[in-house]
């Protein structure tokens, strides 16, 4: 879990403004005024109440009128200006929804573009819960800011503008009572919402954590069960969910405790002003008709709901932009660096010299600085000289590794768990770059190549297979898109997954949810190692294929790899030694460090490691 604080930076605002304009801006334009006219009609209605009480209802009062079609033309007016408040608040609304989303989606969008270009040791060092978080939980609180908080801010503003000058319009007295109560009330909840903020920040990661844990655990429940491992779960689970509920209880705890505060205060203004006004009047101090002070209260309460909105919009905004720096967090993650310029092409040779062509071999492309252009064919000639490596700075994985695999070799890699064997394969693929040494591909330092180009010309077996949601037929073509209904088919027979894919009510054409649980394990390797063969690679890296299977799919699964190897370069991590017997060459390595090297019978012969580890009576882990 990733652990540094999380903060909201000074150009999170900014990164939010220029994704919310971004295609946006007719209609932010349109949103602008209508909630100007929304705040508009809502203080033409407050100070209409003068009009209506002064002019309409007191004279037919004090008159004893019956006639009543002044006042009704009155409320007519007074229905048509709220009508037109209600209209502008709902356009407003639902073009803000439409912005909102349409924003997210740009986010969502970016993320997921970034996050494909993230190097593997971004993957290695987050939980996957906690980068789902950052697309559920973080871009939920950009939505509500976007489509309520936003909105329902700058139309409070606009409305304290608005009353403000209508106040003063009313009563210049009344109005710098009004505001010095106001500032004390800001005072107040502008405290207890920095408390606010501080606690809903800490719960944006807290949350993140919980969500990383409960994505471990979910991946993990039958080794959970096997090991009857509840217990320790929920110990572990409860204290990632009390840190949860300690942040949250205390972020709403003092954004709940605002609302009531700023509400409360609210109240003993509206008093206030009833008695100050009354008073005034009563005395001749200062003369108020009815009608001015029935609309003055109703303007302070229209300027105190305002302010209590901001207040309470606060605690959404904050969270949001704490969610936001999560994001660009993310998004502002050094990419996966390449540097190479050496690309994979197709070639025909006629006289010694290559020409690009649509069909032909593949070769490297590869330019020099003296301007020379050269083309190697591609074979799949893997040399590793000297090479170091630690993931951590400081820490040394790898020691002075040196192999080296002509094309048509099996290299068997072999040893305990953490001994580097996975490592290599890693940097073969430059998932991670090495320290110190060289790894040459055909020749050519694998840091001059394209890493697209690169991976293409490697082709990868894990022991944990992944399928997509899809059918067999598209996993199968994931590994290359232009194949044909064919080479799917080619590649399955070389796999000998076609005859169970044949057995299946649908062929090729049943669809796999849920990483194919509807397979066996042994099933589901063979299509791995189909999905390979489609790609038609020079090098094979074989991690462990089948430690995970049974004895007799082993021998299919063994016999479709054994046709795929033929010919290729191939890197085999053994989990058992009966099934690197026949490799050129067998690499015992311990601690980073290769101690033997040699075929079969010439380390049988030696008498070392690997004579013990084959001689007795377990296989390595």
């Amino acid at each position: 879990m990733n652990n540094k604080k999380i903060e909201i930076k000074k150009g999170t605002i900014k990164r939010l403004l220029s994704y919310l304009f971004k295609n946006n801006k007719s209609k932010l334009f349109i949103v602008l005024i209508c909630i100007i006219i929304s705040a508009i009609a809502g203080v033409l209605g407050s100070l209409f109440l003068q009009t209506l009480i002064d002019d309409n209802i007191t004279p037919m009062i004090e008159k004893n009128l019956n006639d009543y079609t002044p006042l009704l033309n009155a409320i007519l007016k007074m229905s048509v200006i709220y009508l037109i408040g209600i209209i502008s608040t709902y356009t407003y609304n639902i073009l803000m929804t439409i912005v909102a989303q349409r924003t997210l989606k740009e986010i969502r969008d970016d993320m997921f573009v970034k996050m494909d270009k993230l190097p593997i040791k971004y993957f290695d060092t987050h939980t996957h819960g906690d980068i789902m978080s950052r697309y559920t939980n973080d871009t939920d609180t950009l939505r509500q800011m976007i489509s309520q908080s936003i909105p329902n801010m700058f139309s409070s503003l606009m409305t304290i503008i608005a009353v403000i000058f209508s106040m003063i319009y009313l009563s210049p007295f009344l109005t710098v009572f009004v505001l010095i109560f106001s500032i004390v009330t800001i005072i107040i909840t502008r405290k207890l919402a920095r408390n606010s903020a501080k606690h809903f920040i800490k719960g944006q990661k807290s949350l993140g954590k919980v969500n990383g844990y409960i994505e471990e655990m979910l991946n993990g429940q039958k080794v959970i069960k096997v090991f009857t491992h509840e217990k320790k779960a929920e110990e572990d689970f409860d204290i990632l969910n009390d840190e949860l509920m300690n942040d949250s209880f205390n972020a709403n705890k003092y954004a709940n405790i605002t609302m009531p505060v700023a509400g409360n205060l609210g109240y003993l203004e509206y008093a206030l002003v009833a008695l100050i006004s009354t008073y005034l009047t009563i005395n001749n101090i200062i003369y108020f008709s009815v009608g001015t002070i029935i609309s003055f209260l109703h303007l302070t309460r229209s300027f105190q709901m305002p302010i209590n909105q901001v207040t309470n919009q606060l605690n959404s905004i904050i969270m949001a932009l704490a969610g936001a720096s999560r994001i660009f967090e993310m998004m502002d993650e050094e990419k996966e660096r390449d540097d190479g310029y050496v690309t994979l092409v197709k070639v025909t040779e006629k006289n010694g010299k290559y020409k690009e062509t649509k069909n032909g071999i593949w070769a490297w492309r590869h330019p020099h600085h003296d301007g020379r252009l050269e083309y190697v064919p591609l074979k799949g000639h893997i040399e590793l000289n000297g090479v170091d490596f630690g993931y951590v700075k400081g820490k040394q994985i790898l020691y002075d590794v040196t192999v080296y695999a002509k094309p048509g070799q099996k290299i068997a890699l072999v040893g305990s768990t953490g001994a580097g064997k996975t490592t290599i394969t890693n940097l073969i693929n430059r998932f991670y770059d090495i320290e110190d040494g060289k790894i040459r591909f055909d020749g050519i330092n694998i840091n001059k190549i394209k890493k697209n180009d690169l991976r293409r010309s490697i082709g990868m077996v894990l022991q944990d297979v992944f399928l997509f949601t899809g059918t067999i037929k598209e996993n199968i073509k994931y590994g290359n898109p232009n194949a044909t209904d064919e080479d799917v088919i080619k590649a399955c027979k070389l796999a000998n997954a076609h005859d169970f894919i044949m057995m299946l009510p649908k062929g090729y054409d049943t669809m796999l949810t849920g990483n194919g649980q509807e397979l066996s394990q042994g099933q589901r390797q063979l299509l791995s190692i189909a999905r390979v063969a489609i790609t038609n690679p020079p090098v094979m890296i074989l991690d462990e294929a089948t430690s995970s299977i049974d004895t007799r799919t082993e021998k299919i699964v063994q016999d479709g790899m054994d046709k795929l190897m033929e010919g290729r370069t191939v890197f085999v991590i053994a989990h058992r030694l009966s099934t690197v017997r026949n490799s050129k060459a067998i690499m015992v390595m311990e601690h980073g460090k290769i101690i033997e090297r040699g075929n079969h019978d010439d380390l049988i012969k030696l008498q070392g490691e690997y004579y013990k580890l084959y001689t007795g009576a377990f296989e390595l882990e």
